[in-house]
């Protein structure tokens, strides 16, 4: 029995006011602090998306942070999370805000 904790991967999208009030850099630097990987962008409807990979208990800290915390000016109504599935490597380098 492995008591190496598993690597998951999960998206969101984030809903409410998080589009310019500095959301993508606050989540950049909290998936950095937490030694996670993934990306993160604004939508076209007003939203922010992603995808966050890492260690189980990192990425379940994250997804409470992105349904609770986010930026301080923005006002997250509601945060949604789907595909989420353990993986056997990271598919990302680093932690990147992508822009249009």
């Amino acid at each position: 029995m492995s008591d190496k904790e598993d690597i998951i991967s999960v998206d969101y999208e984030i809903f409410g006011r998080v589009q310019g009030v500095f959301f993508r850099k606050y989540t950049q630097a909290e998936g950095k602090k937490l030694g996670l990987v993934g990306w993160v962008q604004n939508t076209k409807t007003g939203t922010v998306q992603g995808q966050v990979q890492g260690p189980s208990s990192k990425v379940k800290w994250m997804q409470e942070w992105l349904k609770t915390t986010g930026s301080p000016q923005s006002q997250i109504i509601k945060a949604e999370f789907k595909n989420e599935r353990k993986i056997e490597g990271l598919d990302h380098k680093n932690f990147k805000v992508i822009r249009p």
